[in-house]
């Protein structure tokens, strides 16, 4: 695997640590969500399955399970906000400029 995958940046780390729900007390000590964030991020961008994830991102059933949660938090919407400002302050972005890819094709059932 590649390092640049393996964690989260220390810079983008300050930024969206703040962002994620603090998980339940008591019991079993959670895997750290820098952790879990990083083999989230390994999963969507490799496309594995979660079973798949390697063993340096805990079980693939945490890394999913955590996924689920954050979903449910609506998380990633203020995470893509984030670091979309991450990303601004960094490389700049052309706001003036955008395009959106599409595809159309005939509905099979018919329709308008």
């Amino acid at each position: 695997m590649e390092p640049k995958f393996a964690d989260v940046p220390d810079e983008l780390w300050a930024r969206v640590e703040r962002l994620l729900p603090k998980g339940p007390g008591g019991g079993r000590s959670r895997k750290p969500d820098r952790t879990i964030l990083a083999g989230v991020v390994y999963r969507l961008r490799t496309g594995c399955q979660w079973k798949a994830l390697p063993e340096q991102f805990g079980s693939g059933s945490t890394c999913h399970r955590r996924f689920q949660e954050w979903v449910r938090e609506d998380v990633f919407t203020k995470l893509f906000t984030e670091m979309l400002r991450f990303y601004e302050e960094q490389r700049g972005i052309q706001w003036d400029w955008a395009a959106i890819d599409g595809f159309m094709s005939k509905s099979p059932k018919g329709g308008t």
